[in-house]
């Protein structure tokens, strides 16, 4: 059997003041929440990336431009991180800051040292 429901009538007033937080970071985590669909192929082109171009770069710096041996320290934790990253069940966000992380790391030394 079917019942009304008398609801009494609010005369508050509601004010929504939507704030627009569209920052860099938030955009980077939205486009990091769209891909979680495809975060085995992520992976693998943060190891085929790795891989191919950011290994040689320790070889490179260390025989041309007399890199301290750090630089091979630090390619080879980022490296590893990546791996345990994708790996170990690490969601999408955790996979593509490191992958992003490693990037930046990579273009910082190299403009360090070449230029």
């Amino acid at each position: 059997m079917a019942t009304f429901k008398l609801n009494a009538p609010t005369w508050e007033v509601t004010t929504t003041n939507q704030n627009n937080n569209t920052t860099l970071w938030n955009k980077w985590l939205a486009f990091a929440d769209s891909q979680a669909g495809s975060k085995t192929a992520w992976f693998l082109v943060s190891l085929m990336i790795q891989g191919v171009l950011f290994l040689p770069i320790p070889a490179v710096l260390m025989y041309y431009y007399d890199a301290p041996i750090i630089v091979l320290g630090i390619t080879m934790i980022l490296f590893f991180a990546n791996i345990i990253a994708g790996m170990g069940g690490s969601g999408i966000r955790t996979v593509l800051n490191f992958f992003a992380a490693s990037v930046l790391i990579h273009l910082v030394m190299l403009a360090l040292f070449i230029l």
